[in-house]
């Protein structure tokens, strides 16, 4: 299995799914704006999505797919199957309690997940209703995730891939046909998030019949693999998803704020998504497989190559990412949302998120690079007091920057947060000797510093004036923005190429 090729699978069929969450989002900015409706859609959509990211994507994934690897690499095919088996029938019944509490439970989470709607009888109500609508969705995605992991390991990486992008289908129908048959009319969305749960979930089953996979009802509790996975469960929570945690106590602490932060914050994160699920979901999907197999075979050496390569591969692209997010924000904004009830200050005040938010993202996608290095291994406790420790200097400095800088001092404490995480992960690897950085390595980032320099002041010069992208008209600004895209591009990949930087120099055979 080609890594490079891998990563450039996944990272399209993500490219497609992250287009359609744009168009999404610029439907929900045009058709309802930032407002109290939207405010109480993103914190009720916002939970399940947490949950999805904590315990689906995050924890439940990054325990059950090194084990899941052990398994295939060292068991039976009858011995696999049966842990499949017992890990989906465990998890099918605890979540569907998990959604009946939910449901039942919503008036208190959303008491504690945004206090400050209790202050607004209507918005906290709408909320409530929205909660009750979108919660089961973590069902269907926590089964997803089950099934995604599956494909993962047996190296199909497409279909997980591709997956997502039905929940934006989901919201686009929802938005544009049923919006209006609703009172109000945001609880159309609400279902959206029920029905995309439901279509993710039927796509995948036919790949996993067809692989011979699809699991079968068996309560086996007492199953050794599903109890190594739950013990690993637990503490993985905190170890691959502080940035969460974060972002739904940003939550909290913007449901203080005048209304509209919390919308800000929303698409301010949208917009960071795209990288991050792009370079950083993408290349810690297909690294945790390969490196789960290389610790099975106790290959220390491909464990250190296959983690710099990653890090290689994330550098290379993350940096100009974060770049080019800071100096076109507006830009951006401007022409994904600013139409319709989404006016010029919801643009400036989402690019001051943007902004800050950027300053984050090589962490946030170094930390999907660094933290599979321990949980290859079945490692838990490291990521786990780096995660604890960097949660507790988020808050930290969420109380230091949220008086001067508003919401953007939230965006700003997430993205620092997220550099400390990277950092301390990337010191204990060395410490413990798992990473070992190969040769070349100063060169490599000069050559990298240089061109993000020169693309910078290429879109700086050539992004014009401010007025220009708040006054011009959708078919003015698209063709524009899509022109300083293609020149960052032009410079980025020109100057690298002119230093020698070839693409063919980071392909990588991974494990099957």
């Amino acid at each position: 299995m080609n890594l490079l090729r891998a990563l450039g699978t996944v990272s399209s069929m993500t490219l497609v799914s992250r287009v359609l969450g744009f168009v999404r989002d610029l439907l929900i900015a045009r058709l309802f704006g930032a407002g109290l409706a939207t405010d109480a859609f993103f914190v009720a959509f916002r939970i399940p999505n947490l949950l999805r990211r904590l315990f689906a994507e995050g924890a439940f994934s990054q325990a059950f797919v090194p084990v899941l690897g052990e398994y295939k690499q060292r068991q039976s095919p009858e011995e696999t199957r049966a842990l499949l088996d017992s890990v989906a029938t465990l998890l099918f019944l605890a979540l569907v309690l998990a959604a009946a509490l939910g449901v039942l439970g919503a008036p208190l989470i959303i008491y504690v997940s945004a206090p400050g709607f209790a202050d607004d009888p209507d918005k906290f109500a709408l909320t409530v209703q929205l909660l009750r609508i979108t919660f089961p969705y973590i069902l269907f995605i926590s089964l997803v995730a089950l099934a995604a992991g599956i494909l993962n390991t047996w190296s199909r990486f497409a279909v997980p891939a591709l997956t997502p992008a039905l929940l934006n289908v989901s919201f686009i129908v929802a938005a544009l046909f049923f919006a209006g048959h609703f009172d109000p009319p945001v609880l159309a969305l609400a279902w959206a998030v029920f029905a995309g749960g439901l279509l993710q979930l039927a796509f995948q089953l036919p790949f996993l019949a067809r692989l011979g996979v699809l699991p079968r009802w068996r309560l086996k509790l007492r199953h050794p693999g599903v109890t190594r996975i739950l013990k690993l469960m637990a503490p993985a929570v905190f170890g691959v998803s502080v940035s969460q945690i974060s972002l739904l106590i940003n939550t909290i602490f913007a449901s203080f704020l005048v209304s509209g932060s919390v919308s800000w914050l929303y698409y301010a994160d949208r917009l960071m998504e795209f990288p991050a699920g792009m370079l950083g979901v993408a290349l810690g999907t297909i690294l945790l497989p390969s490196l789960s197999k290389a610790h099975a075979q106790t290959d220390a050496e491909t464990t250190a190559r296959l983690l710099d390569w990653g890090l290689r591969v994330s550098l290379l692209l993350a940096i100009p990412a974060a770049a080019a997010l800071a100096v076109i924000a507006l830009p951006l904004i401007a022409t994904l949302f600013h139409y319709g009830r989404f006016g010029p200050e919801d643009a400036w005040m989402t690019r001051q998120a943007l902004i800050a938010y950027s300053i984050g993202l090589v962490g946030m996608i170094l930390v999907k690079i660094l933290a599979p290095g321990f949980y290859a291994r079945q490692n838990v406790a490291t990521p786990v007091r780096i995660a604890v420790l960097t949660l507790v200097a988020t808050q930290a400095m969420n109380l230091a920057f949220i008086v001067p800088l508003k919401h953007a001092g939230l965006a700003l404490a997430v993205g620092l947060g997220a550099c400390l995480n990277a950092a301390l992960l990337f010191r204990s690897l060395r410490r413990q000797a798992i990473y070992r950085p190969q040769p070349g390595w100063a060169a490599f980032g000069a050559r990298v510093v240089l061109s993000v320099c020169l693309m910078g002041l290429a879109l700086h010069f050539a992004m014009g004036e401010a007025e220009w992208w708040l006054s011009a008209t959708g078919r003015q600004k698209v063709p524009a923005l899509a022109g300083l895209v293609l020149l960052g591009a032009a410079v980025y990949g020109g100057s690298l190429l002119a230093m020698g930087v070839r693409m063919k120099d980071f392909a990588r055979q991974g494990l099957d």
